[in-house]
């Protein structure tokens, strides 16, 4: 599996389409997916997979420069229900797993489950089935033979409850070609709608180079969670560069964690979600020393998405290049 910061052909992001998850902030959640694939599209292709009768909808939203396809969906997290690339010699291969609506928590996901065949049939790549639940948010890997994860998600009940952590390790070895799992104990606290994934906590940056959530508010049990994440990260012998602000802020009638890690890496730049809290230029300044190759833009749509229950990097998945 490349890792995300190596080359992309594209982006795919899929037009909102829920109203009982954003409920009168549908527009806005609109207006955001919209902002994130024109910002992308200064730097890599952007496809937007939209239902049939939104596609006119997500045109006009979206402009001339993002092409719009009218594929069946349920919902807008591409990076849980899209594929999940791979090289196969020379031959790219798109994995669809098997989705189950994060635990059979948001329901309907019929559509949604099938997304990553439909996608990569429409684009005449090849497609391989895996008699596996997995969501793309749960894992990252670095491109030199190391995956993280978190026991909070993959070892839940509600994902393959007939599978060891021994079988999930090797099933991910196996189709995704790592030699190593390295499985951080949490995700942020207040992630039950995915349990725990890893793209609220950590992304690798570069190969043996993982960017962590921290928490320096000790008031907050994240403050502990982070500090044992990064404890096993160090462990394992990476080199480990931390985010330490956790933003929690309230949007609407909630009150959510809008973690800065729930970034997207591209060609050429990262996308990071903002929210208007006090430490954002400092940790958009932070993350560009992190990234010193990359243009490191800080997008004011976290407060929404989190409120819907993600990120940025939750609303989109890279097509590896060819």
């Amino acid at each position: 599996m490349p890792p995300e910061f190596a080359t992309h052909e594209r982006t795919l992001v899929c037009w909102p389409t829920r109203v009982d998850l954003y409920g009168e902030h549908l527009p806005e959640a609109k207006r955001a997916h919209a902002a994130l694939a024109r910002t992308i599209s200064g730097y890599e292709s952007v496809t937007m997979i939209a239902r049939l009768h939104d596609v006119e909808e997500a045109r006009a939203a979206c402009g001339n420069e993002i092409d719009v396809v009218g594929i069946a969906i349920d919902d807008s997290w591409v990076r849980d229900t899209g594929p999940i690339y791979v090289h196969d010699g020379d031959e790219r291969v798109a994995l669809d797993w098997i989705f189950n609506g994060w635990g059979n928590k948001f329901v309907p996901y019929d559509n949604d489950a099938k997304l990553a065949s439909a996608w990569a049939a429409s684009a005449g790549h090849r497609i391989k089935h895996i008699e596996m639940v997995l969501e793309g948010g749960s894992i990252n890997v670095d491109g030199a033979g190391r995956l993280v994860t978190t026991e909070q998600c993959l070892l839940h009940e509600n994902r393959n409850p007939s599978m060891s952590r021994e079988q999930i390790e090797a099933r991910l070895c196996g189709e995704l070609g790592v030699e190593e799992v390295v499985w951080l104990p949490h995700g942020v606290s207040m992630d039950d709608d995915t349990d725990g994934h890893v793209d609220n906590v950590a992304a690798f940056v570069a190969p043996g180079v993982l960017v962590m959530q921290g928490c320096n508010d000790e008031t907050l049990i994240d403050h502990r969670l982070m500090k044992e994440n990064r404890a096993v990260a160090e462990r394992h012998g990476l080199t480990v560069l931390e985010v330490p602000v956790l933003p929690v802020v309230q949007y609407a009638d909630r009150t959510v964690q809008a973690p800065y890690l729930n970034f997207y890496v591209m060609n050429g730049a990262a996308i990071v979600p903002v929210t208007g809290h006090p430490a954002d230029d400092e940790m958009l300044a932070l993350l560009g020393e992190y990234m010193p190759d990359r243009d490191v833009i800080g997008l004011e749509i976290g407060g929404i998405l989190a409120y819907g229950g993600g990120g940025i990097h939750c609303i989109t998945q890279q097509i590896p290049a060819g």
